[in-house]
């Protein structure tokens, strides 16, 4: 039984086509960990919001989670926003190991992987 979840916690848009690319992420990291369940949850504007897809979370009884936040840096929502609504979370569900990874893209791995690209494209 799956005891982790991987959470990518994104932004959100008002266009519907703006998740495509998240929910493609999110199926490729569930290919690759097929041990842990991976949810897409959302700041703003799309559904579920961070705290509706925990809550589905612990009633699939997953004890420890990851929240990585597909943001390029950590701007205010990261800095202000993602901390409080932890907090919350932890006080709401005080049994559940929660742990936030840093930014998408302020990880050297995810940075040079688009700098590789970038720098491929311009064969083309």
């Amino acid at each position: 039984m799956t005891q982790h979840a991987i959470i990518l916690f994104a932004h959100g848009a008002r266009d519907p086509l703006w998740a495509a690319p998240f929910e493609k992420l999110a199926a490729l990291v569930a290919a690759r960990r097929p041990d842990h369940l991976v949810r897409l949850a959302f700041l703003e504007l799309m559904t579920p919001n961070l705290a509706d897809c925990v809550a589905s979370l612990v009633a699939e009884n997953i004890a420890s989670m990851t929240i990585v936040p597909a943001f390029m840096a950590r701007g205010a929502h990261l800095r202000r926003d993602l901390p409080l609504l932890v907090a919350a979370l932890r006080e709401q569900h005080p049994h559940l190991q929660i742990s936030v990874t840093d930014a998408l893209g302020e990880t050297d791995a995810v940075l040079g992987a688009m700098a590789d690209w970038i720098a491929a494209s311009q064969d083309a």
